[in-house]
């Protein structure tokens, strides 16, 4: 008995004396060649009342008390077959109880879990509701990456014309990181989206992330004269209001905007990411067989301030309009298309009417071929007719491409196959975005 007494007051010495005593011995480093290793770490724990048959006789009188456990050893084999671990355990009454397992052999070694864990670390799970017009876009989104889950929404009217929506299993994106792809194609569609974009913050969301690629107010951003309607900040004033999920303010993605001060248009419950298409572009002239010989023309000064910075590795050519007699035309105002294929770049489009006027001016300074990118090619009335192909090595009869993203649906449905039209879809820029 006194021998034992004495063992245990040893025990209790030890296991109560500093981790850091230099009278211990440091725990050897685990190789390829040692498969034991054995060491007396000073573990506290915190125990909450709860019986087991190994531990019954520790907690059966306290409701929570705290333990000092000392690893004796641990032997790990190579091959995984068994893996055995002897702890003491030292109580407040002084006893001392051991307890012995022998775990089973995993299956995946714990070096692939560990990278497993850590290659998976970061990803959000993406809920992405779409509206009519975006679907082919979100399922192009959903393609570039496995984190993002496509949702669908009711789409429906009323006999009055007005909205009837609803979202199906709403209670099953609670706790969920939440998408939605929109497109303000026209005033009619904006308020059955808005009333969307409205209801998802609310039902009890992660996150919310409202993804519009195309401003579609952005060239009203200004007063000219007493009257004037700055649409551009009336609709920022309205997506700067949408309600704050569990998360935080709404996030908002959005494309090559008009102009740059209409960043500072959204309030401060608004969280507005702004991205460009320009990488996709200069992606594709990376792959044309005369990459080399690329000019970048910007049709006028708001076109350059807006790009030059991403494309000034380019030879930069800049237009601008000019006033003779009562009408506008476009001239060369800096650089030399001399033997270039100029691609012109801006960030919409719509009649078409100054781009077709930079094209001639370019072919009759000696491009040799004049193509054209838009982030935002809009065409109304169908104007994206009035740019043919150039198929006989002509630039002042038509373009040899003309890019543009798939930011407005409608445009791109209409010249999808048709020439000089390609479009580059924003899909991976989203997916990307989304895990910001």
């Amino acid at each position: 008995m006194a021998a034992t007494a004495a063992a245990a007051a040893a025990s209790n010495s030890q296991l109560h004396s500093s981790p850091h005593n230099p009278t211990r011995s440091p725990l050897p480093s685990p190789s390829s060649k040692c498969s034991h290793f054995s060491s007396s770490l000073l573990l506290q724990l915190q125990v909450k009342p709860y019986r087991t048959n190994s531990i019954s006789s520790l907690t059966s009188n306290c409701r929570s008390s705290r333990v000092y456990c000392e690893i004796k050893s641990f032997e790990s084999h190579q091959n995984y077959h068994q893996q055995n671990l002897t702890v003491g355990f030292l109580s407040g009454s002084g006893q001392l109880h051991s307890i012995q397992s022998s775990s089973p052999p995993s299956s995946v070694p714990m070096a692939a879990t560990a990278s497993s864990d850590s290659g998976s670390k970061g990803v959000k799970r993406i809920c992405l509701f779409y509206c009519d017009e975006t679907k082919a876009l979100a399922e192009r989104i959903a393609a570039r990456s496995d984190a993002i889950e496509l949702r669908s929404i009711n789409w429906k009217t009323f006999d009055d014309g007005f909205p009837n929506l609803f979202i199906p299993n709403a209670q099953g994106i609670r706790g969920q990181h939440v998408a939605f792809l929109a497109s303000f194609s026209s005033p009619k569609v904006i308020f059955e989206q808005l009333s969307i974009i409205y209801a998802l913050p609310k039902l009890f969301i992660s996150s919310f992330t409202l993804v519009l690629p195309f401003f579609p107010t952005g060239t009203s951003e200004r007063m000219e004269d007493e009257g004037d309607v700055a649409t551009a900040f009336t609709l920022a004033r309205i997506l700067s209001n949408i309600p704050t999920s569990r998360g935080g303010p709404t996030s908002l993605v959005t494309f090559d905007i008009h102009a740059l001060q209409e960043r500072f248009y959204f309030g401060d419950n608004i969280l507005p990411c702004f991205e460009s298409g320009i990488p996709l572009l200069m992606n594709r002239l990376q792959q044309l067989p005369d990459s080399h010989n690329i000019a970048i023309a910007f049709p006028d000064d708001g076109a350059w301030k807006r790009f030059h910075k991403q494309l000034q590795h380019f030879p930069t050519i800049v237009c601008a309009k000019v006033r003779e007699g009562e009408q506008r035309i476009v001239r060369i105002k800096e650089g030399d298309p001399q033997g270039r294929h100029v691609v012109i770049v801006d960030d919409l489009v719509q009649s078409g009417g100054t781009l077709i006027e930079c094209q001639k001016v370019l072919a009759k300074h000696g491009a040799s071929r004049v193509s054209a990118y838009v982030t935002h090619g809009i065409f109304p009335n169908q104007s994206w007719e009035r740019f043919q192909f150039d198929s006989a090595g002509n630039p002042a009869t038509g373009l040899t491409y003309f890019w543009i993203t798939d930011s407005c649906p409608s445009t791109v449905n209409a010249v999808m196959k048709r020439q000089p039209f390609e479009v580059l879809s924003l899909a991976s820029s989203i997916a990307a975005a989304l895990q910001i």
